[in-house]
């Protein structure tokens, strides 16, 4: 899959490789919710946007510097700033300093597996009607950008991972970005779900794995009547072997969507699509569990 991104920044040039190491932490208060009314404070990350709105995700360290080619930012002049600033580096240019939102997160934090991108992340929540308590059984947990955008939305989740450095990296992800305390709501198992599901009564089943079809009669039987399975899938075929799966163990209501995202040049009277857009990242897959 193709990185839709420009920049993934860090506390680098731009012109050096752009892969975060660490989680960066995100400011959380006690219901999991971002505060935006309170000066920006260490050990909380700051996303910094220069003037040709390349992105930097850095955490606030008192004594630490952001580089660039621009020169270099202290950290002790943004603690205590408020958010929505704008600060010059010491040699030129300027930076916008904001705390980032979870699609920044997700495209910019440490990852082992690849991620589910934004523009299918949003969709993905209202395919699955993810609510507030909402049992969900997450099987390929990979980086945890999915685990972290049904945990925002309230979700109880189980996650199965077969891979134990994937199944750590999301744990590590999503407790930077949530807190701690999400963990009473998300657990991960390094576990193969083609093998099993061994959850009951479930409300939701969300599928991101090479062959969802081996989960569909597991499936059938773990989600409560109503529930609804959800599979992302890179390719139409992988899809097209999902909907066979799931008209031969009972679903209905199944339907493919595919999510393409366009952005548009406004400036003046100058007005048309931008050269470049998100287009195929992966197709989503729901259906309904009826009696």
């Amino acid at each position: 899959m193709t990185d839709p991104t420009d920049v993934a920044g860090t506390e680098r040039s731009d012109d050096e490789d752009n892969q975060v190491n660490e989680p960066v932490q995100a400011p959380a208060t006690d219901d999991g919710a971002t505060p935006v009314a309170r000066p920006l404070r260490a050990g909380e990350g700051v996303l910094l946007i220069d003037g040709k709105q390349r992105r930097y995700l850095i955490t606030l360290t008192p004594g630490q510097e952001f580089h660039s080619h621009t020169g270099f930012i202290r950290h002790d002049e943004l603690i205590g700033r408020s958010e929505g600033v704008t600060v010059r580096a010491n040699r030129s240019g300027n930076f916008l300093v904001l705390r980032p939102t979870l699609a920044d997160y997700v495209l910019k934090m440490p990852r082992g597996a690849q991620v589910i991108y934004p523009k299918d992340l949003g969709p993905l929540l209202m395919l699955a009607d993810i609510f507030p308590g909402a049992r969900v059984l997450e099987s390929g947990v990979g980086s945890g950008a999915l685990s972290m955008t049904m945990l925002r939305a309230g979700a109880d989740i189980a996650g199965y991972e077969l891979r134990a450095d994937f199944a750590s990296r999301a744990v590590k992800n999503v407790t930077a970005v949530l807190g701690p305390d999400v963990l009473d709501r998300y657990r991960v198992e390094e576990r193969d779900t083609y093998e099993g599901i061994d959850e009951v009564d479930l409300d939701r089943v969300v599928l991101d794995l090479p062959e969802p079809w081996q989960v569909t009669p597991h499936a059938a039987t773990a989600l409560r009547p109503g529930g609804i399975i959800v599979a992302y899938t890179p390719t139409i075929i992988q899809a097209v072997q999902f909907r066979e799966s799931l008209t031969a163990h009972g679903f209905a209501q199944a339907e493919t969507v595919e999510v393409l995202n366009r952005t548009w040049h406004i400036e003046g009277q100058s007005v048309r699509p931008d050269h470049r857009m998100v287009a195929h990242t992966g197709f989503l897959t729901h259906a309904r569990r009826v009696a």
